[in-house]
Formats: C-alpha cells, sequence, structure tokens
C-alpha cells in the first residue's frame, strides 16, 4: 500500500511539472521572456525561459501532501523551513527571469532562504556552530547550480541523477521520508527536462537552477544530520558540477579576472565551443555520473571509514579530468577564440 501511495505521488509529481512547464512555455512567449543568443551564451536562437517554475510549484504541493501521507518521521517544522526556504529563493528567481534583480536583493533572499532551513535542522539538536557552514553550503549550492544551467538539459540531467542518488542513500539509511522527498524531486525535474532535453524549447530559468540547488543542498543537508557518513557519498553524487563550478571560480580568480560577471568559461561550455552538441555534452557529464560518481558513491556509503579518502581521490581525478579536457578545448581554439571578455 506505500508503495503503490509512494508511486501515485511520483506520478504526480512528474504530470504536474510536465503540464505547469508546458504552461511556463506559453505564459513566456506571450510575455516575451526570451534568451537571445550572445557573445557569453550557448544557444543559436532566441528561446523562452522560466520554466523551472513547473518545478517549483509541483516541489511546493507534493511535498507537504506526501508528508502527510505518511507517518511523518520529521517535524513539521523541517518541512515548514523547507517550504519557505524553496518559496523565497523561487520568488527572487521568478522576479530576476522577468527583469533583472540586483545582485544584492537576490543573495538576501537566498541568506533568508537557507538561514531559516538550516534554523529548523539545527533545531533538531545540533550545535549551532554549524550555522555558518550550513550557510555557506547552501548558498554556494543555489549559486552554484544557476552558473551551471548554461546549455540545453545539463542542470535537468544532473538533477535527477543526484535526487536519485540522494534518494537511494536517504532508503539505505532507513529515511524513507527523505527518500520520497529526494525521488519526488527527481520525477518532477525529469517532468521538466523533456520539455529541455537538446534541442531545448524552453530553459530553467533562475527560478529553477536557484531552486534545484537550494532543494539538492537541503536534503543532503537532512541526509547529513541523520547519518554523518552519508556527507560523502552525496558530495560524490555532486562532483561532475561542483568540481566545474569551482575550478572555473578558481582560475578566474588566479587570472584576476572579474569572478563574479557572467562568462563563458565552464567546462561544458568549452566542450560546446571546441565542437561538441549540447547532447554530446549531457553525455559526457552523464557518463562521469554513471561510471565514476555513482560506483564511487556506493564505494564511500558501503564502506564508511574509507568515505573521506574515497571522495578526495574521486574530487582529485574530477580536477585532473577538468584540467585535460580544458587543455583539449584550448588547443582547438583559434587565439582569438581563447579569450573571453569577463
Amino acid at each position: 500500500m506505500r508503495i503503490a501511495l509512494a508511486s501515485g505521488w511520483l506520478l504526480t509529481a512528474f504530470l504536474m511539472a510536465l503540464l505547469l512547464t508546458r504552461g511556463a512555455l506559453a505564459y513566456a512567449r506571450r510575455r516575451g521572456m526570451l534568451d537571445q543568443p550572445g557573445q557569453r551564451r550557448s544557444h543559436q536562437q532566441a528561446t523562452p525561459r522560466g520554466g523551472g517554475i513547473g518545478v517549483v510549484v509541483s516541489m511546493l504541493v507534493c511535498l507537504p501532501a506526501a508528508f502527510w501521507s505518511f507517518a511523518p518521521t520529521w517535524p513539521p517544522g523541517i518541512l515548514v523551513g523547507l517550504e519557505f526556504a524553496l518559496f523565497l529563493v523561487a520568488l527572487a528567481g521568478w522576479m530576476d527571469d522577468h527583469r533583472s534583480l540586483p545582485i544584492w536583493p537576490r543573495l538576501g533572499a537566498q541568506l533568508l532562504a537557507v538561514g531559516g532551513f538550516s534554523a529548523s535542522l539545527l533545531g533538531l539538536g545540533m550545535s549551532w556552530w554549524w550555522l555558518p557552514l550550513l550557510l555557506g553550503a547552501g548558498i554556494w549550492s543555489v549559486n552554484l547550480h544557476n552558473f551551471m544551467d548554461g546549455i540545453d538539459g545539463i542542470l535537468a540531467q544532473q538533477a535527477v541523477f543526484v535526487a536519485a542518488g540522494l534518494a537511494c542513500l536517504a532508503w539505505h539509511s532507513a529515511q524513507p521520508m527523505l527518500a520520497l522527498f529526494a525521488a519526488i524531486l527527481a520525477a518532477t525535474t525529469l517532468g521538466f527536462w523533456c520539455y529541455n532535453r537538446p534541442p531545448a524549447q524552453i530553459f530553467m530559468g533562475d527560478v529553477g537552477s536557484g531552486s534545484l540547488g537550494l532543494l539538492i543542498f537541503a536534503f543532503s543537508a537532512m541526509l547529513w544530520q541523520r547519518h554523518a557518513s552519508a556527507l560523502w557519498p552525496a558530495m560524490i553524487l555532486s562532483s561532475a558540477f561542483v568540481t566545474d563550478a569551482s575550478m572555473t571560480l578558481l582560475t578566474r580568480m588566479l587570472g584576476r579576472r572579474r569572478w563574479y560577471a557572467a562568462h563563458r568559461e565552464h567546462l561544458y561550455q568549452w566542450l560546446v565551443r571546441a565542437g561538441m552538441s549540447h547532447g554530446a555534452v549531457d553525455r559526457t557529464y552523464l557518463a562521469w555520473n554513471l561510471l565514476i560518481a555513482a560506483p564511487f558513491a556506493w564505494l564511500a556509503w558501503s564502506h564508511l571509514r574509507l568515505g573521506l579518502p574515497v571522495t578526495i581521490i574521486v574530487y582529485l581525478t574530477a580536477a585532473a579530468t577538468w584540467l585535460a579536457l580544458k587543455r583539449r578545448c584550448l588547443r582547438r581554439q583559434s587565439p582569438e577564440g581563447r579569450h573571453v571578455a569577463a
């Protein structure tokens, strides 16, 4: 009975996101919410944005419904904190998708959202000394996923993979409610992906990318709160995006470029400029996830004492791969094409 009910919520989340994304597509066209091609963008034609609102609304509806459909294993305050944080980050992103929002209001909304959720998590008995770490990790996750939303399908694909992996980790940690939450995120994002896969009919927009970053952080933090050793496999699941965003930021800072300015220097963008299609780049990141991230996350989970060293090995390997592929892309670029204005 429980399996049937959980399956019903997964199907509901998928269909709701699918229909809402279709509605967002019509809305974006009517309102002229189009991302135009440009020097710092990887698409070739004007494309509607803001489709991530389908993911957000579906999650806002399905999470509390699923929470009260089963015997809750988490206090209601966690759900309230999660819903509050998701609404706030999504609202700031939705406003930015309509009209560019200055950085400080966006950062303020993110800080308030992550802080509110972190407070609800720390209220379960954790030391409040963890608050700065949670704030930093949450805000980084929100913006990291926004940075990585630059070509067709890549963020939606990554979110489905990470959410599914977190669901498996939560299930094996005897956290069925959290497993259902993460599975709902995977199903919801899959519904959006149907319109976002190459060639994309609609982009996620800030409303979706920031919200996915928040939810992945929140579910990872909840898993860590109940089972500290699960932090390492959770980090391995996100290794592709964390490495790309971090290495890109580091190289821009070392090169004394404006690291906070818009750019096209992530590895996935270099691969597209080197001649790969969006679909081929998506498959490259998927190959890392399936061949490296998934098996090593399982290894870190099944051998808890190896969790930290396995995570370090994965990230060092990811960094070396990033550097090798970046050099390969640079060799394929003409001297004029190697400079990206910042």
